[in-house]
């Protein structure tokens, strides 16, 4: 698969979630945060990391045949990725197991891709 082609595929499903996310936040973040999923203010969290998301992914569509831009935009988003991967471990003592695995993975998986992604994007 050629990098931008995957790093349309990672902006496009960061964009699908983000949607999801605005769309039904407890449905989407149950299995991640188990119980807390159904608080007030977890959804308002939900939905605000759902906003992050939809404009993240726009932000990388949108720059992606920029030659400096479109790689900084994935570096960044793969940033964001690490960051949910680790806030996730940090807080896994209060969190559904199943969750914590599949967070880390997904997260960590879309900060590996998007890393490698943006510096096979900056290559000439």
């Amino acid at each position: 698969m050629s990098p931008r082609r995957g790093a349309f595929l990672l902006a496009a499903s960061r964009l699908a979630l983000g949607v999801a996310v605005l769309a039904a936040p407890e449905k989407v973040t149950a299995r991640w945060l188990g119980e807390h999923a159904a608080d007030p203010a977890v959804r308002y969290l939900a939905r605000s990391l759902g906003a992050r998301d939809l404009a993240l992914g726009a932000l990388v569509l949108a720059t992606l045949d920029h030659p400096e831009l479109g790689p900084r935009a994935q570096a960044w988003c793969a940033v964001v990725d690490s960051v949910d991967a680790l806030a996730t471990v940090a807080a896994r003592s209060a969190l559904p197991l199943a969750g914590v695995a599949g967070t880390v993975t997904v997260a960590g998986g879309a900060a590996g891709a998007g890393f490698l992604f943006s510096r096979r994007l900056a290559r000439p």
